[in-house]
């Protein structure tokens, strides 16, 4: 009886370390590139840690049928998760670092890069693609999209757009996932307009982590590209 007692005591801790975080790295080398640009196998609770490389990139939630566009409500208001622009300067060697926890892990999340026409040129993410809405199929629908949802920000990365807000992600698109706690390089910080509410959580299945803390991540050789 001791035995089970503990037992059961220990199970939600297991549960707990059976989470996994998957990292995703947002351009680098001048690309226009997530690496992986797709993720399988995620499950409710994960982490998605995307670390920003190069330029001055985001990682902003769309649907299957229009990659390049912010998910909003009825009302015009942004709903999907956004990790608003963030700015490396060229010769950085720390990095900012943005994450999602994927609450609702039941149907596929798509993400595209909302600078310019990066969107367009195939910067784009999906978690848990399926066989019926296939990664490479949201690749070429991107390919084809003409507007994108939210104003652009300049290349430096000190002024403009903030971004969308990040909240809750409208049920058709799955289980959204909550920003949470970015560790941002110095830098990095100071040119980075991260979303005004990135630290909401959200309704379906995602939740947002803030732009807090000082965790920083270095990567040493790391070529960088130019600016845009």
């Amino acid at each position: 009886m001791r035995f089970s007692a503990v037992a059961a005591a220990l199970l939600p801790v297991g549960v707990a370390l059976a989470q996994t975080t998957h990292v995703v790295k947002v351009g680098g080398n001048a690309s226009l590139t997530y690496t992986p640009n797709q993720l399988t196998g995620v499950a409710d609770g994960d982490v998605i840690q995307f670390q920003f490389l190069d330029k001055n990139h985001t990682v902003t939630q769309s649907t299957f049928a229009a990659p390049c566009s912010n998910i909003t409500d009825a009302t015009g208001t942004v709903t999907g998760v956004d990790s608003g622009y963030q700015f490396v300067p060229a010769g950085a060697t720390q990095f900012p670092v943005w994450q999602i926890t994927v609450n609702n892990a039941s149907a596929p999340l798509w993400f595209f890069c909302r600078q310019a026409t990066h969107c367009q040129a195939g910067m784009v993410f999906a978690v848990n693609p399926t066989a019926a809405k296939t990664f490479d199929a949201f690749k070429a629908n991107a390919a084809q999209s003409v507007a994108v949802n939210g104003s652009p920000a300049p290349a430096n990365g000190t002024t403009g757009s903030t971004g969308a807000p990040a909240s809750s992600a409208s049920g058709s698109t799955g289980g959204a996932a909550s920003t949470g706690g970015a560790a941002v390089g110095t830098a990095a910080a100071s040119g980075s307009t991260p979303s005004p509410s990135a630290a909401g959580t959200a309704g379906n299945g995602a939740s947002a982590l803030s732009f807090s803390g000082a965790t920083l991540l270095s990567l040493a050789g790391l070529s960088l590209g130019l600016l845009l």
